[in-house]
């Protein structure tokens, strides 16, 4: 690989006011900085081994079990429990009272009083409770069409249709993993300076990783108890192409407000990351090679890609498209030329659409992870208290901070109803968060600071008069309202790509622009919005099972493999 450029020479990250857009945020993918890819990459290089000591189940797949995963310093136990549950109980929506299967990771290996403790509490969910032991809980239903058709196929002695696999992608998709606290679980500051949790979410990423295992070894157990000695194995590469749904609704949204400083160091290392690629001054063969190689797969990722939802199936469309344009260019133009990423990246700004543009702003990474991957260890917050205001701060310094990062707010019309029409705030009955119409019900007095912008307009009024020399406490005294807002100022301050840039109370807003943002940090694949407010995806699909890890891992399973006929 090339020399890293001198700072001197690097191309600078690209202007917050362009990246935080929610158009442009709801258009990433994937990267070497996801989540998963970061875990499983760990997983390869420190040679964590797996073990299943407990494997409890009846005929019916009713029972508990235990996934060991072993790293270089202690072990995590995803222990899960199976439920016989009626379809008329199954559903995906958060107040869902039961569910086919339950987890906890466990922090060691649970002994009988674990489990039996465990029993008692993981399969209640949010009516139970758990201890510092336990890291996460989750919980997951079946996809009864596929699982009962793979059940009959392999109890009747055949392999089930890859293409029948490939339309849903997954046996089993999660409704909440939740860690960080949550319901007694142990906080994050508890395990975060182990090397393994370093990257955010990582906890929450193996839970899934091993569930996976789980979910297919439960099918498999079941479809042996009713097929006896007819029964036969899955082939691997059907069960390589599987991974676990997902569906992900309105309460995943408000996080990236709630969290700037993670979100801006999420955003900063991969823009950090594209940054150091565009500045390198050439490309070998090896390293084009692989970069055509993945874009042949990208390619085939977005031909396989499916939505039933009139915004995704045009963005699918353009996009595809711009694949193809994409393709063409590297084909005609190569990537010989000086500095040829920033060439090709500067190409696509001006000719391909969104979609398109960060595709391929992570398909530029791939080649380069002896450069890049280091920021993996940037991206989580180390100070995750609330920033103390600075007092001291004069007032000509919070207006120069409003006109670079709100700009764009201050040339928004607050007061029509198109720009303020919705408000966010919190189911009483689950406590999450919810989206609301402001003029058609009586949900204003209940608002949650979630509307930056608008609220960056109003201090700029309350502002009026104050002199420039003057400290902000000496403003927050006498409003003491504003004090959210110039503490996100502040943060904004040292952290550019902190705050979105656009209007989140807008009738024209789409939710799902935060949830693809944020899902693609976690890694995950075929985003399938079922409205503007929630959305379904697959994690781990192509990925490695811990039996196949190892030093030689497969660090690019995030794209579908063009001599396979599974995903």
């Amino acid at each position: 690989m090339d020399a890293q450029p001198t700072s001197s020479s690097a191309v600078p990250r690209r202007d917050p006011a362009k990246v935080m857009r929610l158009a442009r945020l709801g258009s990433f993918h994937q990267s070497r900085l996801s989540f998963m890819r970061i875990l499983t990459r760990r997983m390869s290089r420190e040679n964590w081994t797996f073990s299943r000591p407990v494997f409890q189940m009846d005929a019916r797949g009713v029972g508990h079990a235990v996934y060991c995963a072993h790293t270089p310093d202690r072990t995590y136990s995803l222990v899960a429990f199976a439920h016989d549950l009626p379809a008329d109980k199954r559903s995906d929506r958060v107040i869902a009272e039961a569910w086919d299967s339950t987890f906890t990771l466990f922090d060691g290996v649970p002994d009988e009083a674990d489990i039996e403790r465990l029993r008692a509490n993981v399969p209640l969910q949010e009516a139970g409770r758990v201890t510092l032991s336990e890291l996460s809980v989750s919980r997951a239903n079946r996809s009864v069409r596929l699982w009962d058709y793979m059940v009959e196929c392999l109890a009747d002695g055949r392999q089930p249709d890859a293409g029948e696999v490939a339309a849903v992608g997954y046996l089993m998709r999660t409704t909440a993993v939740y860690g960080s606290g949550k319901l007694g679980a142990a906080d994050r500051e508890a395990i975060a300076d182990r090397p393994e949790c370093a990257a955010p979410f990582q906890i929450e990423m193996l839970s899934v990783f091993l569930t996976r295992t789980y979910v297919r070894d439960l099918m498999q157990h079941m479809a042996d108890q009713k097929g006896g000695a007819r029964a036969v194995r899955l082939d691997p590469k059907i069960a390589r192409s599987m991974g676990i749904g997902n569906s992900t609704g309105l309460g995943m949204a408000p996080f990236l407000l709630n969290h700037p400083v993670l979100f801006n160091n999420w955003i900063a290392a991969r823009e950090e990351a594209i940054s150091r690629v565009r500045s390198l001054p050439a490309a070998s063969t090896a390293e084009i090679t692989l970069f055509r190689n993945l874009l042949a797969r990208a390619v085939l990722s977005a031909e396989r890609w499916t939505s039933s939802h009139p915004i995704q199936i045009k963005k699918l469309a353009v996009l595809r498209r711009d694949l193809g344009r994409l393709s063409d260019h590297v084909d005609q133009f190569g990537l010989r030329q000086n500095r040829p990423w920033d060439q090709v990246f500067q190409w696509a700004e001006s000719t391909l659409g969104l979609d398109a543009q960060e595709c391929l702003a992570s398909l530029m990474l791939e080649p380069y992870g002896d450069l890049v991957d280091d920021l993996a260890d940037t991206m989580a917050d180390a100070q995750a208290q609330s920033l103390r205001i600075d007092g001291a701060m004069p007032v000509a310094r919070v207006r120069a901070i409003l006109k670079d990062a709100y700009g764009w707010a201050l040339e928004v019309n607050w007061d029509k109803k198109a720009h303020c029409a919705r408000a966010w705030y919190v189911s009483e009955e689950k406590l999450e968060p919810r989206l609301g119409e402001r003029f058609e019900e009586p949900i204003a007095p209940y608002e949650q600071p979630l509307a930056p912008g608008r609220d960056a307009a109003e201090l700029v009024k309350a502002l009026d008069g104050w002199h420039d020399d003057t400290r902000i406490a000496e403003f927050l005294l006498v409003h003491p309202n504003h004090r959210h807002t110039v503490r996100r100022i502040q943060i904004v301050d040292r952290a550019p790509y902190a705050e979105i840039r656009d209007n989140t109370i807008g009738s024209d807003l789409l939710p799902i622009d935060m949830l693809r943002c944020k899902l693609s940090f976690f890694g995950a694949t075929q985003f399938d919005p079922r409205s503007d407010r929630w959305v379904r995806i697959c994690m781990f699909g192509n990925a490695p099972y811990p039996e196949d890890l190892g030093p030689q891992g497969d660090d690019f399973w995030s794209y579908p493999s063009i001599d396979r006929g599974t995903h």
